[in-house]
């Protein structure tokens, strides 16, 4: 990168499918800021999430009465820490619970009400989840269209859909698990088609989804919004909003719709977004960032624990 370029940083908050057990140990040794947003959301979900994030084991980790909550305090302690180290964000984007995050770090949430919108979310997804045996199914070096095709071969648009189009030739469904299996089926007769288990305990992003989102819908309407002090892209619109009420919509409105996550990548571009940091654990956005065309000149730096924070305060710092 030049010089004289002007760094114009993006924050990407990770979703479900980055956790691992274990996550987050350095926060938990070195951050009252963090450990006071766990046992905050440990009362909210009347769980040890200390325990459930260092010990797993993965089947109770996975959950997301505990994961959301979990992973929105981790990634706001990195965030956190982040800011107290002088690197700050120029646009936020979240993946799907990531969008969350980005509320509170865009000043559209209070830390602590994204923490209560993150546990209720999750909770109702859970009830879904003891409900339907269903999940998410990436389809792999298969295009959108064909994608697309695909479903609508199987003629079920209430029990399987796209749910994420992360990158070019990575896409992901939801389903029940029944529709899942004909999809790899379909998927797997394509010349390079290949499927990929994602890490989740439902169909989320799913028609699956709406008998909850109204109950989500009316319980959001008691938590505070503002407009946003720093841009945040919005999955489902691929652009920045700014009118608190529209943003209350899209935050019940995205249980049940796809995350156009390639199309916000592209709009950080036309941004002029040249540097990157995945802030939580994982690094499946930084991969994502890669193949969605930030390359040549682009900065990319994964902050999933502190030292990753010193990393990148030194490489921004730097430009």
């Amino acid at each position: 990168m030049s010089p004289r370029t002007r760094t114009v940083t993006a924050f990407l908050f990770p979703g479900q499918g980055s956790q691992e057990v274990g996550m987050g140990a350095d926060l938990f040794e070195s951050s009252p800021y963090f450990r006071s947003l766990i046992e905050m959301a440990s009362d909210l979900t009347k769980a040890d999430l200390k325990k459930a994030c260092l010990r797993g084991p993965e089947r109770v980790l996975i959950r997301p009465n505990l994961l959301q909550p979990l992973l929105t305090c981790l990634c706001l302690g990195y965030h956190r820490a982040l800011a107290e180290a002088g690197v700050r964000a120029d646009v936020y984007l979240g993946h799907s619970l990531g969008e969350i995050t980005s509320l509170a770090a865009a000043g559209i949430l209070s830390e602590e009400d994204a923490v209560k919108v993150a546990a209720r979310r999750g909770g109702l997804m859970e009830e879904v989840a003891s409900r339907v045996d269903g999940g998410m199914v990436a389809a792999l070096f298969v295009p959108l269209h064909r994608v697309i095709e695909l479903l609508q071969e199987l003629r079920a648009p209430d029990r399987i859909v796209l749910a994420n189009d992360n990158a070019p030739e990575q896409v992901v469904v939801s389903g029940d698990r029944d529709m899942l299996e004909r999809f790899v089926t379909a998927v797997h007769g394509e010349p390079l088609g290949k499927c990929k288990n994602i890490r989740v305990a439902g169909p989320w992003h799913s028609p699956y989804m709406n008998e909850v989102r109204a109950v989500f819908e009316h319980w959001v309407k008691e938590i505070p919004f503002h407009a946003p002090a720093v841009p945040l892209v919005f999955n489902a619109l691929c652009r920045e909003e700014t009118d608190p009420e529209r943003i209350r919509a899209l935050v019940t409105w995205q249980l049940v719709r796809p995350v156009y996550w390639r199309e916000s990548m592209d709009r950080l571009k036309q941004m002029g977004v040249n540097t990157l940091l995945e802030v939580g654990p994982g690094r499946v956005l930084a991969g994502l960032a890669r193949v969605n065309g930030f390359r040549k000149g682009v900065q990319v730096y994964t902050v999933n624990n502190l030292r990753g924070v010193q990393l990148a305060a030194e490489g921004v710092g730097e430009h």
